[in-house]
């Protein structure tokens, strides 16, 4: 009976992303629907366009590659019980130092310089998300408006970097050299020369790596019981500041390592930026979609990465504007974010089935 309840609640915690899924696409349609527009060419161009083409499937996997590095460093610091809005930043503080690593060392052999690179970009990424946590663990202060200022702060010291010490031209670097290309011959051959890379493989281990910290050892159990209970956890004889911090530098290097992955890997190169990535934001968008369950997350970044190319073939082969695809994957994030509601009818209806069950098992 245990192992019935407990194989029905886990079905029910994967209707909530999937019927926010749903719930997004038909939102989408009525919205097409209103402004003339026919849903269901327009989802057919989206869906159709992508997976036609190997090119296009590498560069929807390669959208989920960095996606799934900052969701999970999202996650991380959720587990732990703190809403990590700086992850942009962070991972354009990975981004731009293992650009500027890169660019230092250009003579290192590939497997050194591609491993230092990322490295560094791990360890910026790490130390700048630490200040929030610092902040939040001996001050007291709200990690969210810390690292909504971090945000801003990233951005404009990572244009400064580039006009002023990286850059000759004043908006763009120089492209690292080969042996700091993530770019695998094979599989670039394979998606018909599309940008998909190592990073996708590393995704993949880091995803594991994660569920494994997170589920057995001391630390992940620390973060999660902190995340929980922050004043059980020090009756306990945990230190909340000790994994406070902990949990935001993790967190950080998670986005710090898909900035430096969707640096060396997609562009090889940084430019100055007119805004915040988009891998950032997103990113939390995915953690949520994926219920900050690793691989929820990472098949959340696929479903991101789809619609995010996808969007591209909407005006031509629909037309439709591509902002609709922004416009469905935002009800999407809606209705995760308001999954309470959803939650509520499941387990009304849960509860109505328990109590019928019930109800029989007494007659007879």
């Amino acid at each position: 009976m245990q192992l019935i309840r407990q194989h029905k609640k886990w079905l029910n915690s994967l209707l909530v992303p999937g019927l926010s899924i749903v719930f997004g696409f038909i939102f989408g349609a009525i919205l097409m629907i209103a402004f003339g527009y026919n849903p269901i060419i327009a989802y057919d161009a989206m869906i159709s366009g992508v997976f036609a083409s190997p090119y296009f499937i590498g560069e929807a996997l390669r959208q989920a590659t960095a996606l799934t590095f900052t969701g999970l460093g999202f996650a991380l610091a959720f587990k732990a019980g703190f809403f990590n809005i700086g992850i942009a930043g962070q991972a354009l503080a990975g981004w731009v130092s293992a650009i500027w690593f890169a660019l230092a060392f250009p003579d290192l052999p590939r497997i050194i310089l591609v491993t230092l690179s990322i490295g560094v970009g791990i360890l910026v990424g790490a130390l700048w998300a630490s200040i929030a946590g610092v902040l939040r663990a001996y001050f007291g202060t709200s990690e969210v408006i810390v690292t909504i200022m971090l945000n801003y702060t990233a951005l404009q010291i990572t244009n400064f970097l580039i006009r002023d010490v990286l850059s000759e031209s004043g908006n763009t670097t120089e492209s690292v050299g080969e042996n700091a290309s993530l770019s695998i011959g094979w599989l670039s051959t394979l998606t018909q020369s599309s940008r998909l890379n190592l990073g996708f493989f590393l995704a993949i281990v880091v995803v594991i790596l994660y569920w494994i910290f997170m589920t057995r050892t001391t630390a992940g159990f620390e973060i999660r019981a902190v995340g929980l209970n922050p004043y059980a956890s020090t009756y306990a004889g945990m230190s909340a500041e000790k994994n406070i911090i902990l949990s935001m530098f993790l967190s950080g290097g998670l986005a710090g390592l898909g900035g430096a992955i969707h640096g060396l890997g997609t562009f090889g190169n940084i430019f100055t930026q007119g805004g915040l990535p988009d891998i950032g934001f997103n990113g939390i968008a995915v953690a949520l979609l994926g219920l900050s369950n690793p691989i929820g997350i990472f098949f959340s970044s696929i479903l991101f990465g789809v619609l995010d190319i996808g969007a591209g073939f909407m005006p031509n082969r629909a037309g439709v504007p591509d902002e609709m695809a922004d416009i469905v994957t935002s009800a999407i994030i809606f209705f995760v974010g308001a999954n309470y509601i959803i939650r509520y009818f499941v387990d009304k209806r849960t509860a109505k089935k328990e109590a019928a069950s019930s109800t029989k098992g007494g007659d007879v």
